[in-house]
């Protein structure tokens, strides 16, 4: 009995745990990596049930260390996907972030390697516009003394910093474009930076788009906030 206990629920928690590296190195569609959320967390009660069952009836077979075990690795392929799930409803379902909501900065350098995602590569409209101000109000364009060649030397250094793959860097038009690859399912996240002279300042403004997905899970937004704060 702990011997299947312990098993059903490794069993939950690699279903859950390996789809992101499947998906990321194309063994598996997202339509997986979903049915795979799904009967992990099924698994995983299974193996709490089994758990539960063994503590009435088998109490002797139990130990500490197969009920941590059993509670761990069930939790985790339970808490993963809710996790995910709870964060998708606490944030607008969408996943192409600007902080100039009227004029975004396009892609050109990352259009062609975006040809074959399912989000297109134009800006998602003011449906997607009118849900980012009331989710993310605090984006807006920034505002520099420095001059526009410090600015992309520095959103460079920002975006290496950061970990993003450096597509094109155009310092007379103050464009600079970079792709993000995420850690579990290594979603690639394309971002273009817009640096324009208003007079004595600069303004920059930043997008971050997905390339598959409806929702972000508020990831483009993240993103955002973390280059401006690195900047």
């Amino acid at each position: 009995m702990k011997i299947l206990v312990s098993f059903v629920s490794l069993i939950a928690f690699l279903l859950v745990v390996l789809t992101g590296p499947l998906y990321k190195y194309g063994i598996i569609e997202l339509a997986t990596v979903f049915a795979g959320f799904k009967y992990g967390i099924f698994t995983a009660i299974a193996a709490l049930v089994l758990l539960i069952l063994q503590v009435i009836f088998k109490r002797k077979t139990l130990t500490m260390a197969s009920v941590a075990i059993t509670v761990v690795l069930s939790m985790v392929a339970i808490g993963l996907p809710l996790g995910m799930l709870s964060k998708g409803k606490s944030v607008p379902p969408i996943h192409d972030i600007s902080t100039d909501l009227i004029n975004p900065p396009e892609f050109v350098a990352i259009a062609p390697l975006r040809a074959d995602a399912p989000n297109p590569v134009a800006y998602a409209g003011e449906a997607t516009a009118a849900q980012q101000r009331q989710g993310y109000p605090e984006l807006k364009t920034l505002s520099y003394s420095q001059s526009k060649a410090e600015l992309v030397s520095a959103v460079e250094q920002v975006a290496k910093n950061l970990g993003w793959e450096l597509v094109n860097t155009d310092t007379s038009e103050g464009i600079v474009e970079a792709t993000d690859t995420t850690a579990w399912f290594g979603f690639k996240d394309d971002v273009v930076i817009r640096i324009n002279d208003n007079g004595n300042e600069r303004l920059l403004d930043i997008r971050s788009k997905s390339r598959v997905g409806g929702s972000d899970l508020g990831k483009n937004a993240e993103r955002i906030h973390d280059f401006i704060n690195e900047l």
